[in-house]
């Protein structure tokens, strides 16, 4: 037994003098790896060229640095960005809108005429079911009436030729929300343009690549938004690709539509990462559209984006004075918005009025399809620039009136005649509709006579409300074009159950609009009196849109005021 304790003693102690001779071993190992490194680190090889390093760079004489090429320039932003770079970003409560008060009611007998631009814009819309989708009310400065009511396409009678682009259709109704007051729904419809006869199109896409596009909402929505609208253009229109972060560059050049699979692999390959130089990529955009101009066709810069710019140029004046000088050359712009946290709709929406284009929010696939698949002719090819309306009211007839929205259309009497005076577009096959409300003479005012005015006017048998003039000008001419049509008394409807249709779904619309802006004129109307007269008015509903209308105002009677923070 002691001779085991005295072997395994023995054992030990060799074991001990083994590893410390192993010690003194591993420490001439490691200082000749540390040598070793340090050798290594004079000549490091990067995608197989040799880099010197800084001493020796320094050392180098200059004409051998002179010899050598030039480095390759950037590839554009978003190019080739992987998924996992970064966590998606997500920003809460920065959404920005323009503040427009209410048009309030006007005195015929001091204020008869009316006049605003045309819009057709649907951006509201989509920003009002996405925010009543999370079960939260949109906030009242995002709610323009206009684009609620112009999201839906109404059955009016089309023009009969390109030439005279636009028909008119008037009616008059009973109010449904203050008895004794009266609603007149001035209805244009545009001329369609069928897909054999669609110029040629010169579209470059804008793409903003920044951290801010990452969520599944922004990015991701984008590439599948601008793949089905590579469907609906021809194989010899062109498309070019320009994406900006922190900077700008093109990622495709102008390319036919026949190789969709090139165009396809670069929409494809694009990822989210960095800052938001959005005005170098509108500059860069705009540069490559002129490149390739087409004065016989529409060259149109179509830009993705949730308008959060935070590099360069991000005052709104500035760059509105931007492209309206770029408007004149013939490259317009229309704007896509998408996400929610920091979009910033007041930005686009100054980009958008002054690009003559369009400006719609894209929250989900479906919307996508609805603006550039169904109603894609609309969205590209325009049949009349600057179109105005102007109407004048018969103080005979009509004591007050106030037009439902287009508050940030709103023109000067004087401009509807002058030609250099911008306004809105219309599109192949578009509708536009504007509502007034009118206090006819003898009904019940909002506003009382003054003590030295003259007092009103009896009720008069005269047969007209007002005249409606609409001026326009073709898509290549300068020079403006008048329609006019009578407000005539035999348009007006006895009740309003009796009112065409699309008329009465129209107002519910705009009630809806303006309950959701606070209800100050809209008297006793209350959510459930829009669903019962949206319901009523549904009419043909191929789309399934205006029975997702009545969801929507059902959502808004339970939405909460705020939503919770996170969300």
């Amino acid at each position: 037994m002691w001779r085991q304790h005295r072997t395994v003693g023995l054992s030990l102690a060799a074991l001990f003098l083994v590893s410390c001779a192993k010690s003194g071993v591993d420490d001439k190992v490691a200082a000749t790896s540390d040598r070793a490194q340090e050798a290594k680190a004079e000549s490091i090889v990067v995608t197989g060229t040799v880099i010197p390093p800084p001493a020796l760079q320094r050392a180098a004489p200059m004409d051998m640095m002179a010899k050598g090429p030039p480095p390759p320039p950037p590839p554009a932003p978003g190019m080739y960005v992987p998924e996992w770079a970064s966590p998606p970003y997500h920003d809460q409560g920065r959404d920005k809108f323009t503040h427009a008060d209410e048009n309030p009611f006007k005195i015929v007998a001091e204020a008869p005429v009316s006049t605003f631009s045309i819009d057709v814009d649907t951006a509201s819309y989509s920003w009002v079911r996405a925010s009543l989708n999370r079960n939260v009310l949109p906030q009242p400065d995002s709610v323009r009436s206009e684009e609620l009511i112009n999201y839906f396409r109404y059955d009016y009678a089309p023009p009969r030729t390109k030439e005279a682009p636009f028909s008119t259709n008037v009616a008059v109704m009973p109010s449904p929300w203050v008895a004794g007051r009266k609603l007149v729904r001035i209805g244009i419809k545009g001329y369609s343009v069928s897909r054999a006869t669609q110029p040629h199109a010169n579209l470059v896409f804008l793409i903003d690549t920044s951290g801010s596009m990452q969520e599944p909402n922004k990015l991701p929505l984008v590439k599948q938004s601008l793949a089905m609208l590579l469907n609906e253009l021809k194989p010899d229109d062109t498309v070019s690709i320009v994406t900006y972060a922190g900077y700008a560059g093109t990622a495709l050049e102008p390319t036919r539509v026949r190789d969709k699979a090139k165009i396809e692999a670069v929409i494809d390959s694009l990822g989210a990462g960095g800052s938001t130089a959005g005005a170098e990529g509108i500059r860069q955009a705009y540069k490559l559209a002129e490149a390739n101009l087409d004065r016989q066709g529409v060259n149109r810069v179509i830009l993705a984006t949730d308008g959060d710019f935070n590099v360069g140029i991000t005052n709104q004046d500035e760059l509105k004075g931007y492209i309206e000088r770029e408007r004149e050359k013939g490259v317009f712009l229309s704007v896509l918005g998408f996400g929610m946290g920091n979009y910033n709709d007041a930005l686009m929406q100054t980009l958008a009025q002054n690009g003559n284009g369009a400006a719609a929010y894209i929250d989900t696939i479906n919307e996508a399809r609805k603006t550039l698949v169904e109603e894609a002719g609309g969205t590209l090819f325009p049949i009349a620039k600057d179109v105005k309306i102007q109407v004048e009211f018969n103080p005979a007839a009509v004591a007050e009136y106030r037009l439902i929205g287009y508050e940030t259309r709103a023109l000067n009497r004087d401009d509807f005649d002058n030609d250099k005076v911008d306004a809105g577009d219309v599109g192949a096959g578009q509708t536009v509709t504007a509502l007034y409300e009118i206090v006819p003479v003898g009904g019940p005012r909002t506003m009382g006579d003054l003590r030295y005015s003259a007092p009103a006017k009896v009720a008069s048998s005269g047969s007209e409300y007002g005249f409606v003039k609409i001026r326009y000008k073709l898509p290549k001419s300068s020079t403006s074009k008048l329609i006019a049509t009578p407000i005539a008394r035999t348009l007006e409807y006895r009740s309003f159950a009796a009112a065409p249709q699309d008329a009465r779904f129209a107002v519910a619309v705009a009630g809806f609009a303006e309950l959701l802006r606070g209800g100050k004129y809209s008297g006793s109307l209350n959510y459930d009196d829009v669903v019962r007269i949206a319901s009523a008015a549904r009419g043909k509903d191929e789309f399934g849109y205006r029975s997702e209308f009545v969801q929507m105002v059902r959502a808004a009677k339970s939405a909460r005021t705020l939503a919770s923070l996170g969300e």
